[in-house]
């Protein structure tokens, strides 16, 4: 198939099925206790969307997770982000024109990132450098959607593609290594994707160090960081132990010279001064998914017609839905769903249809052609 389906063209209608099917189950079983997860039942909490598989649950006799025992109630959450937000006023204000960028975003051509690109320059009037990070699977779309609204904000953008002899070795060997990371990074994302987000969010970092850029900013949802970590300033000790968490299983599976681009460098760490503020907007802001889409859709901005149910960016991510399901048994953006659910932000129905929709196979297909290995079978 390499050579005849192009990233872009690929959309299967037997994932419009899926979700059809999904959503009749979801409207007739009101209750939603069960979701249909790596072929089996799975026991869900009956609050959020968390497996029975998920490390470290304990359900009570309500059905109700201890993830949900722990989250923090509205209330509080509202006073702790109307605090994070005016912080978040008070530190622009400060690195305002300390360099010749005020913020760096990290722009994967998704709703989230180009929502918060495109706030920061009409709301805030910050000077942005917007940076991506090509993993040889982004979707055409999301190209096509940031060249667009680049020209149209005005922002200067700047791509960074990656070897992509490189990005096969480090996606194969993440796919095949179910104890690359260690098992709390699981519950968070799937090894794949870890292994992405790390080489882009080291790649972002260095670039704020080399062009003194102090703050950087990614558009995660408050499902994906807690707003505990919504602010926080960057130190040489702190990211020291975070490269070497990130790169330490690369180094040892393809080679040290290979991803010394990737990391930072001593020359990087003996500037303490310019290691910048990594912002999280969507977790102190109001964060609705419907006004996000109708926000960046009024740019011009357009959902891809090949990505899965949980991505507007990538077409990688199909893949390591897949792996990570037969890896650790539960789906990765469960956790982030689970999250949004549990402030509100999401219907639950809704994070149970994403959870039982299956990734398009002609996807999955392409990308493992890519990549040179087998087509994928589940081993569910």
């Amino acid at each position: 198939m390499t050579g005849t389906v192009e990233p872009g063209d690929i959309y299967s209608m037997s994932t419009i099925a899926n979700r059809e099917r999904t959503n009749n189950v979801i409207d007739t079983a009101k209750d939603a206790t069960q979701a249909t997860v790596a072929t089996r039942e799975a026991r869900l909490c009956s609050r959020c969307v968390l497996p029975d598989t998920f490390p470290g649950i304990i359900f009570d006799d309500e059905g109700v997770c201890n993830y949900c025992h722990r989250a923090l109630v509205e209330q509080k959450l509202a006073a702790q982000r109307e605090v994070a937000r005016a912080r978040f006023d008070q530190l622009l204000e400060e690195v305002r024109g300390r360099g010749t960028y005020d913020v760096l975003v990290g722009w994967s051509g998704g709703k989230d990132s180009t929502y918060i690109l495109a706030r920061l320059l009409k709301e805030y009037s910050v000077r942005v450098l917007a940076f991506t990070f090509d993993n040889g699977f982004v979707s055409k779309q999301a190209f096509r959607n940031m060249e667009k609204l680049s020209d149209s904000l005005g922002v200067d953008h700047i791509i960074y593609k990656g070897r992509f002899d490189v990005m096969k070795q480090v996606f194969n060997a993440s796919a095949l290594g179910d104890e690359l990371y260690p098992k709390s990074a699981l519950g968070r994302a799937s090894n794949i994707c870890t292994s992405c987000m790390g080489l882009a969010k080291s790649l972002a970092l260095r670039l704020c160090i080399e062009k003194n850029i102090p703050m950087t900013a990614f558009g995660w949802t408050p499902g994906q960081v807690p707003l505990a970590s919504g602010i926080f300033k960057s130190n040489p000790q702190m990211i020291r132990k975070m490269q070497e968490a990130a790169s330490g299983p690369m180094r040892r599976l393809v080679g040290d010279e290979v991803v010394r681009p990737y990391f930072l460098e001593e020359e990087h760490y003996e500037r303490p001064e310019r290691f910048p503020y990594n912002i999280s907007p969507l977790a102190f802001m109001v964060y609705d998914e419907t006004k996000v889409y109708e926000y960046v859709e009024a740019l011009g901005w357009k959902r891809p017609k090949d990505t899965d149910a949980n991505s507007t960016n990538c077409l990688l991510n199909s893949y390591a839905i897949n792996i990570h399901l037969d890896q650790a048994r539960f789906h990765p953006y469960v956790a982030e769903l689970a999250g949004l659910v549990r402030e509100g932000r999401m219907e639950r129905a809704e994070a149970i249809s994403r959870i039982n929709e299956m990734p398009s196979e002609k996807v999955v297909n392409f990308v493992t052609d890519r990549l040179g290995v087998p087509r994928y079978k589940s081993a569910r």
